[in-house]
Formats: structure tokens, C-alpha cells, sequence
């Protein structure tokens, strides 16, 4: 029988969660900020509890709950930075598709799932929330379901949940997570519409997290009839739907719906989401299944790196000795893309670290202090082989490196790199080649 909790604060952990138990829960949007408050007002009273956790901005993601409290996520975007820098960030290095086995049935078996969703519907049962990714599938394998309920959230298309499936229904009424873009650079937006020039009308597509694929898909207000297949979405993809560019007419499967895993945005996208019914939510074992992928029509996969050498293996995970991002779901995607009839499997991202305003030089040396991101050895490990890369944008171009052999990637990896830094990456790919 459910167990009816009308105010957190009569909610107590300790009768859920025993010392040394895994909770997981939901990322971006989707995240239930008033029960992960509640985990860290009382940690100390749960002992130690290790905590599996996704893109998150809430306040219980700090260094100071680390006394109690331990964070293996998959990745270090949102909240999770903060731990990354002092240290104090456990990440499981897995492919995004993995998640729902290792926190099942895995070693990372979730014990406590925390839930976010709106209300009941008029037959009793919810809507996922804002997002089920990975943890949808836990349902039903973690020892312990709690769900806040909040009439904040709306309902969304997706796999419904019956309300003996929750072992305990607190309810709140909050805003729900949200996530506003970054201003756009010069350099972002000469990329962007780099990218924009290799997505054909028609297209299905997937977007990664970060600033440049969310500028990205603004570039794209004049294509027609694009589809969407992502592992989440962010108000771009909105603003493309309400603008009629986001049709899915094109779609070899599920013509006419935006499928996606979990929301991350503002609440203009929360709002488009609450009235378009064509916004479909499914689970990891569906979005990155590699078989869905292939079977997508054109499909663009747009992901970003924090470097790639001159033969396109790409550092995803590390930059200047420290963890910022994650493997997540941008190997799933390219594969898929690339075994999708028309794909186009793509890596962008900037030729040079540092911000920049003034948009891209042609001439010159590099900017003083701005190391070069096109690269001729990583710095941190290979996220991505260079047997899956594909087309690799900068702000100086495109190289598509499908079929080229290792001298053809390196002239047009250097090719696409700051001018500023091709005389040492020339001399670093004459000495590759001598030992080829």
C-alpha cells in the first residue's frame, strides 16, 4: 500500500534508506528537487548513502554533503562540476545506453529511486514527469519507489506508471529544474553554421548537452520538416516546433513525435511540452538502442568534445587534468548515425580553449594563452575511437574524415584547426606519418 506524505517535512528517510544503500534519480528537468533537499537535510541521521546522480542543479549536489553523502554520476555537467573541482566526484566512466542494466540488476544496483511527477491522472495512474531515461526502467527493480508529486509538472506523453508501482507519494508544489542556454560566441555561431550547411531537410535529429549544440540547433529555423530522436531536448528543439521546422513528417519511426529521454530547459520548454502532444518520452533502452538509431531516417547526431587528434579519437571526459563532462550517449548516437541511411555523425566544437567575441581569424598566430583543440595526442582519455569518427567541425570548416586513411585525417584535421597552431601540428603529423 502507497503511503500518503503531505509535507516533506514529515518525511522520514531513516524508514527508506539504510546506511550504505544507492539512491538514484532523475536528471535535468525531471529532477525531484524537494526529496534530494531532503537527503541532505538528513544525511547525517542516514549515515553513509552513495548517491547516483545525472545532470543536477540541485542544492544537495554540494562539496559540504560529502561528509555524508557520496556522488557517483556518469558525468560532471550541471551541479556536479562543483564536486569535480574539489575533488570529490565518483564517475562511472559507462555509455549512456548501459545505465538502466548497471543501476537494475548491475553493480550499481539502485536501492532508493527517487521520482518527479505531476499528478494522477483521472484513472489513477502518472505520467512520467519530465523525463525516463534511465530511471524508468528501475522501476519495478528498485527496493524502494518515493515519488514527489507535483502539480507543477504537467503530463507528458510516455509509459505511465501504476500507483502501486510507488511505495511512497509526497506531495509539493514547486517549479520544476530549469536550464537557460549560454550566450553564443562568434567562434559558436561560425560553427553552428558549418554544422546547419550538413543537416538535409528532412533530417532526424539528436543534440548533445553543452553550449554549442544548444546554438547549434538555432541555426537551423530554416530547414523543413526535421525530426527529433535525442536523448533529451532544450528549448532550441521548442522553439524549432513551434516554429514549424519540427515536423517528424520525414521519420521512418515514430512519424510525427519528438522522442526524447528527458527535458533541459527553461519553462518555455516545460510550457511547449504541457500542449504539444507530439512530445513523446521513452527510456534509455529505446533512445540509444543501436538498433532504433540505425533504423532513423538521416539521422544528425550533433555532440561536442573537449579535444580530437589528427586522426579523429576524441577526448569527451577531461580538460587540463580535471573531469568536466562524460561519456554518456555521444558514442551510441555517432554509431547510430553512421549506420543510418543519409546520417551524418558530427563532432563540433570550437579549434581553440577560451571564450572568444571577435569571431574566427584566418591569419595570425593564436590567441595568446589559447591552446589548440585540434590536437596531435589527447590530453585525457580516448572517449571516442577514431573508428567511429565522423565529420569534425570548427570554426574553420569541416573535415569528414569517413573513409579518409590516417595522412588524408591528419591534412584535414589541420586543415580545420587555428591558424595559428598548423605548423606544429604539420611537424607533429610529418613525424606520425614517418612512423606509420
Amino acid at each position: 500500500m502507497t503511503t500518503q506524505i503531505c509535507d516533506v517535512g514529515a518525511l522520514d528517510l531513516a524508514r527508506y534508506v539504510r546506511p550504505g544503500a544507492t539512491v538514484a534519480w532523475g536528471q535535468g528537468c525531471a529532477e525531484p528537487l524537494t526529496l534530494t533537499e531532503a537527503l541532505a537535510a538528513q544525511r547525517r541521521q542516514l549515515g553513509g548513502v552513495r548517491c547516483f546522480t545525472g545532470i543536477s542543479s540541485s542544492p544537495a549536489v554540494r562539496p559540504e554533503h560529502c561528509d555524508y553523502l557520496e556522488f557517483t554520476p556518469y558525468t560532471a555537467a550541471g551541479a556536479n562540476r562543483a564536486l569535480s573541482r574539489a575533488g570529490l566526484l565518483e564517475v562511472v566512466p559507462c555509455h549512456y545506453s548501459r545505465l538502466p542494466d548497471l543501476l537494475g540488476d548491475g553493480p550499481l544496483r539502485a536501492d532508493v529511486l527517487f521520482l518527479s511527477l505531476p499528478p494522477a491522472g483521472p484513472d489513477g495512474t502518472f505520467a512520467p514527469g519530465l523525463g525516463a531515461d534511465y530511471i524508468t526502467p528501475l522501476i519495478g527493480q528498485a527496493g524502494t519507489v518515493i515519488a514527489e508529486v507535483n502539480d507543477q509538472v504537467p503530463e507528458i506523453g510516455g509509459h505511465r506508471l501504476e500507483p502501486g508501482e510507488i511505495d511512497v507519494i509526497v506531495r509539493t508544489s514547486r517549479p520544476p529544474a530549469e536550464y537557460a542556454d549560454k550566450p553564443a560566441s562568434d567562434v559558436d555561431m561560425a560553427i553552428a553554421a558549418h554544422v546547419a550547411g550538413l543537416v538535409p531537410d528532412g533530417a532526424t535529429l539528436q543534440v548533445g548537452i553543452g553550449r554549442l549544440p544548444a546554438v547549434i540547433v538555432r541555426y537551423l529555423s530554416g530547414h523543413r520538416d526535421l525530426g527529433v530522436h535525442s536523448g533529451m531536448i532544450t528549448d532550441g528543439i521548442a522553439g524549432l516546433i513551434e516554429a514549424g521546422v519540427v515536423t517528424g513528417a520525414r521519420k521512418s519511426l515514430d512519424r510525427g513525435l519528438v522522442v526524447t529521454g528527458f527535458l533541459m530547459g527553461t519553462r518555455a520548454l516545460i510550457a511547449r511540452a504541457a500542449v504539444d502532444k507530439s512530445i513523446w518520452l521513452r527510456d534509455t533502452r529505446y533512445t540509444h538502442d543501436h538498433a532504433v538509431l540505425a533504423a532513423q531516417h538521416a539521422l544528425v547526431a550533433i555532440n561536442s568534445a573537449v579535444e580530437v587528434d589528427l586522426t579523429g579519437q576524441a577526448n569527451i571526459e577531461v580538460a587540463a587534468g580535471r573531469y568536466v563532462g562524460g561519456i554518456g550517449g555521444a558514442a551510441d548516437f555517432l554509431r547510430g548515425a553512421a549506420r543510418s541511411a543519409g546520417g551524418v555523425p558530427v563532432i563540433a566544437l570550437p579549434s581553440t580553449t577560451g571564450p572568444s567575441t571577435t569571431g574566427p581569424s584566418t591569419t595570425g598566430p593564436a590567441t595568446a594563452g589559447r591552446a589548440s583543440r585540434v590536437v596531435a595526442r589527447l590530453s585525457g582519455p580516448v572517449g571516442l575511437a577514431r573508428a567511429d569518427a565522423g565529420v569534425i567541425v570548427t570554426e574553420y570548416g569541416v573535415a569528414d574524415l569517413r573513409g579518409l586513411s590516417l595522412a588524408r585525417r591528419r591534412e584535414a584535421m589541420i586543415a580545420i584547426a587555428h591558424p595559428g597552431h598548423r605548423a606544429d601540428l604539420e611537424a607533429a603529423a610529418a613525424r606520425a606519418a614517418a612512423g606509420d
